[in-house]
């Protein structure tokens, strides 16, 4: 249950009351977004709120707007779908993703599902982009490389130099995207969204409200400064949107996927955003931001704990001192066996890291206390541990 405190491993967050109820609603109705006539309400909700968090990302664009996705695979995959096609209308060559060995695995993949050059990527010793390395390697690929930066890794939350990494595409002709499925909704935190200034200069944009946002998955989105820039997707089936409807103005609905049936997510997204407002889920930021930042500082003082470093959004790596990769490995599944807590892992510097990724709000200095002390218990090798559940079998069963 990622409500439970001890459950801190992944990007996985304890969804709000009001998004979960919303949710429901939106299986009971059932609607499917991929023509107007089975969901004109759902339609007319979704141009309205991705229009709106298009304009939190993009606030000096005029006609920024958002596509709802399953998250920051999909978003990714869409993000590289476009520049591909933007480059073959410019008549150049497949264009040249370049990424940190931070980013996210979906990069990768997306350029094999795309038929894309393998990307370049480049070490990230320091868990961040090195804007100078980025320079050198697109002097010698422009016009025709694609940036992928990231705001908020997966290993330590860490967020790539935006502004000096803008600068460097724009010098060489190259655009870049930004993956910010996690950190992007730091955007809602007067307190916290300096940290992705120069956010506003990428092509595109990921964001995930189903890990800094609180809500049920799936709530994916990819950004873009312009509308205009989706018309690659415009896809024509007669039964879903004939040119005739189109043309008599009904909204078309199928340049706004990959997908065909698709469920209305953007509902859920729309009820917290009534209900809270970006000053709550602000909020909300600030609280997981501040329990991290308390979590670290309690690491700190522990005589028998390392910290990796001070997180730069709620992700906090440590490990015991003097303990071994394979100590840690079986402390990290002991406590997952006896139930007791759910930490992450990462392989940062050379070494195996505990991770607590921290996305309830309402965590108090208690569960950050217990959390420490259930990190700092011996991290001794230990045996492999049984299945925690019994094997399937369907040997003595009745079939009814």
């Amino acid at each position: 249950d990622p409500a439970e405190p001890g459950c801190a491993a992944h990007l996985h967050c304890p969804p709000l009351a009001v998004a979960a109820a919303a949710d429901l609603a939106a299986s009971v109705l059932n609607p499917s977004m991929d023509s107007w006539d089975q969901a004109p309400a759902a339609t007319a909700l979704e141009a309205s709120v991705t229009a709106a968090l298009a304009a939190v990302v993009y606030p000096e664009h005029d006609a920024p707007d958002a596509l709802v996705t399953t998250g920051g695979t999909e978003s990714n995959q869409l993000a590289l779908l476009l520049a591909r096609e933007r480059a073959a209308r410019a008549g150049r060559r497949p264009v040249q993703v370049v990424c940190g060995s931070n980013a996210h695995h979906s990069v990768a993949r997306a350029t094999w599902l795309l038929g894309l050059p393998r990307p370049v990527v480049l070490a990230t010793p320091g868990g961040v982009l090195d804007p100078a390395a980025v320079e050198s390697v697109l002097r010698g690929l422009s016009p025709h490389a694609l940036l992928v930066a990231t705001a908020g890794t997966t290993d330590t939350g860490a967020i790539d130099a935006l502004p000096a990494l803008a600068a460097a595409a724009a010098r060489h002709d190259a655009e870049v995207h930004v993956d910010a499925a996690y950190g992007g909704p730091l955007l809602f935190s007067d307190r916290e969204a300096a940290k992705l200034a120069g956010l506003d200069r990428a092509v595109s944009v990921t964001v995930d409200l189903h890990k800094l946002g609180w809500q049920p998955v799936a709530a994916g989105l990819l950004v873009v400064p312009d509308a205009a820039a989706l018309r690659p997707l415009d896809h024509r089936a007669d039964y879903l949107n004939a040119a005739d409807d189109t043309e008599a103005g009904l909204p078309d609905l199928l340049g706004r996927s990959l997908r065909t049936s698709r469920r209305p997510d953007v509902l859920k997204i729309a009820v917290t955003l009534r209900a809270l407002g970006r000053e709550g889920m602000g909020r909300l930021v600030d609280a997981v931001c501040a329990s991290a930042r308390e979590l670290a500082e309690r690491i700190e003082r522990h005589p028998d704990l390392t910290l990796y470093a001070h997180p730069a959004i709620s992700t906090v790596l440590f490990r015991p001192r003097g303990a071994t990769d394979e100590a840690i490995a079986a402390l990290r599944r002991r406590l997952l066996y006896d139930g007791r807590a759910v930490l992450g892992r990462a392989h940062v510097g050379g070494r195996l890291w505990l991770k607590a990724t921290l996305l309830n709000p309402y965590l108090t200095a208690a569960d950050l206390d217990a959390l420490v002390t259930l990190a700092a218990e011996p991290a001794e090798p230990a045996a492999r541990l049984p299945h925690p559940t019994p094997p399937l079998t369907t040997e003595g069963t009745t079939p009814r």
